[in-house]
């Protein structure tokens, strides 16, 4: 079992930042891909990017491209994504995921609300 709990949501403006952070616990936090997932009101969840177990690649949703970035710390067992240049369509509930590569989920953190006011 791995355990996700996700932090760092909440109100900003847009044009303005946020950083997200996936504390994980449980199984070897490096064996497992990680990737961040949102889920608007009356909308299916959706990718918005993920990386590789080492780092060293990454991949992102064509809608945050530029915008997001994601980046862990093996060492501190822990996924972030920095969003920046909000916009009132990046409100949703984030989800992170561990899975076996990018895009693929074997677990879910909780979630945490972003909202971007206009």
């Amino acid at each position: 079992q791995v355990q996700l709990v996700e932090s760092g949501g909440g109100l900003v403006q847009a044009g303005g930042s946020l950083r997200l952070s996936c504390a994980t616990s449980g199984r070897t936090f490096s064996n497992y891909a990680m990737g961040w997932f949102r889920q608007a009101p009356g909308k299916n969840r959706e990718f918005v990017g993920g990386i590789s177990r080492s780092g060293a690649t990454s991949d992102y949703a064509d809608s945050v491209k530029g915008r997001f970035t994601i980046s862990r710390d093996n060492a501190k067992n822990t996924v972030y994504l920095q969003m920046n240049s909000l916009k009132p369509e990046d409100t949703a509930v984030y989800y992170c995921a561990a899975g076996p590569r990018i895009g693929t989920v074997g677990y879910w953190g909780q979630g945490t609300q972003v909202t971007v006011s206009s």
